[in-house]
């Protein structure tokens, strides 16, 4: 936080998004037993070439959705699929087979939203879908499968479809 005379200005960290899905969600377990998904979303924008012509460009972003939120995706919303997503963005870092190393920014998902009308299997559309979050108060350290642990789970007598 900084404190400028009166004003006070805090930070933020967070992703709105609207696309579509560019394949089905990969779902895996972690060693601890947690669930993970994950899956590319697509977002598009026009832009108009010198010559007057409109072309759409796509932007393709890494999701990354944890425990029961993640197998709720993963059951309703397939390849194609349009749907909001909410959340935090976050960089790791990896190494790659060639001994380098390799980057990659990822959207930590928070809540979602379907937006297709119905479900693939007929069922009716729900409404926003929080995704496990930690409690409020605590302080923002990196995303990873340990902050995960104090999270509160979805009931699916609360899912209404």
């Amino acid at each position: 936080m900084i404190l400028l005379s009166n004003l006070i200005i805090t930070f933020m960290n967070k992703a709105q998004l609207i696309g579509n899905l560019t394949k089905d969600v990969e779902l895996r377990n972690t060693q601890s037993g947690k669930i993970v998904g994950g899956v590319t979303l697509a977002t598009n924008k026009t832009i108009t070439d010198q010559a007057g012509n409109k072309n759409k460009q796509a932007t393709f972003h890494n999701l990354v959705i944890w425990n029961k939120a993640a197998e709720i995706l993963a059951q309703y919303a397939h390849k194609g699929s349009k749907i909001y997503v909410e959340g935090e963005i976050s960089n790791r870092s990896y190494d790659k087979p060639d001994g380098t190393k390799g980057y990659v920014s990822e959207i930590i998902v928070q809540e979602f939203e379907f937006l297709d009308g119905k479900a693939p299997d007929g069922a009716e559309p729900r409404e926003t879908t929080a995704a496990p979050r930690t409690a409020a108060a605590a302080p923002k350290k990196p995303v990873g499968e340990s902050e995960q642990s104090g999270t509160e789970e979805i009931s699916v007598k609360n899912i209404p479809f």
